[in-house]
């Protein structure tokens, strides 16, 4: 089979994108509808939200977007392609609480979340995008995970994910994510930061299709630790494990780099990927660089997840000024993604076996 015939297979149906609602009293629902009233996007996709008719009915309203249209289904069952799709999750009446951070608001970002990934497990739909949750609204429904990147790692049965952030120029990776500033150093381990150097490798290959990437590693400390005098993680953890991934892997990974001097230069822009130590070192830069147009990927899950780089923003509810462009980013690149790996697996699918030379016979001019 020729490389075009494999190009066109992997790319040939549309994408199944199902679509969790998130808080329901955050800008998720105003930035998915904004998304998908582009019916471009429906060439390639076929979008399956899982909320009900009646919420997205309320909020496309509350945004002045009357010509959004969308199918009810039942289940997944019943999804028409290249359009957009609306499973009804519930069907009860919601009271809405536009900006706040409610018990109501969690309880149906879980439902919506859980009805999604059920699909998702059962090859229903072929990726997910997430909306934003509010964390203090989800932890009012007994929700004990700090986000959605580590529910998804447990129903993965993984002890933990990759989260990536993804933008057109860059691409920032973490080894810690959800935890407070004075648990990080105590959380950090030469493994840990070397199985962190491999998954990101893998990702980008498996997930981005580049053959050879190359990962900047970013120190913890001030200055990388200026050789143990501003701390000593750098030169006992982070270093080691850096040499551990190039010389048992081949990895070409650099660093660490001091965090501030590499995003206040062109640098960052020279790898195919960043790997922080921590949530804040690598996400404050990122979002200042590509906020409003980047992208969460969860990063070594058997299955393709993404979600918008910002938060429910309960400040600018229902007022119609949210920008849709992260979370259509977020589509697409749930799309790219899957696309590449099943294009991976069918050029990987049959490798040619290498047959041992045949011996030369006594006489032969070969």
């Amino acid at each position: 089979m020729d490389k075009d015939k494999e190009r066109e297979l992997a790319t040939a149906s549309p994408v199944r994108v199902g679509i969790s609602i998130g808080d329901i009293n955050g800008i998720g629902p105003e930035v998915l509808i904004k998304a998908l009233s582009d019916s471009q996007i429906l060439v390639d996709c076929t979008p399956v939200i899982y909320a009900s008719t009646k919420t997205i009915s309320y909020h496309k309203k509350a945004i002045k977007l009357p010509d959004f249209m969308y199918q009810a289904c039942k289940d997944a069952d019943e999804i028409h392609n290249k359009k957009v799709n609306v499973i009804n999750v519930w069907n009860e009446e919601i009271p809405f609480e536009l900006g706040k951070a409610t018990e109501v608001g969690g309880k149906f970002a879980l439902m919506s979340l859980e009805a999604a990934t059920k699909d998702l497990a059962a090859g229903k739909i072929d990726v997910l995008v997430t909306a934003p949750i509010s964390k203090e609204a989800m932890k009012k429904t007994g929700f004990k995970f700090p986000g959605h990147t580590e529910y998804l790692a447990e129903m993965a049965g993984m002890d933990e994910a990759l989260m990536m952030m993804v933008s057109d120029t860059l691409r920032v990776a973490l080894v810690t994510t959800h935890i407070p500033i004075n648990e990080v150093s105590g959380s950090l381990s030469i493994d840990k930061i070397y199985n962190k150097i491999l998954a990101v490798e893998k990702s980008l290959k498996n997930d981005f299709g580049i053959t050879r990437p190359k990962i900047a590693v970013l120190g913890l400390n001030p200055h990388a630790g200026e050789n143990g005098k501003m701390g000593t993680e750098d030169l006992e953890l982070i270093l080691p494990a850096i040499n551990k991934a190039k010389e048992e892997n081949n990895v070409i990974a650099v660093g660490p780099f001091p965090a501030d001097g590499f995003f206040g230069s062109s640098s960052m822009f020279q790898y195919d990927a960043v790997l922080a130590m921590y949530h804040d070192q690598g996400l404050i830069p990122f979002k200042a660089i590509s906020f409003d147009e980047g992208v969460n990927f969860t990063a070594g899950l058997p299955v393709v997840r993404t979600s918008p780089d910002h938060g429910t923003a309960f400040d600018i509810v229902g007022q119609g000024i949210a920008s849709a462009q992260s979370m259509r980013n977020a589509i697409y690149l749930a799309m790219d993604v899957f696309r590449q790996q099943k294009l991976r697996k069918e050029i990987t699918a049959n490798p040619l076996k290498i047959q041992a030379p045949e011996k030369k016979k006594a006489g032969s001019l070969d």
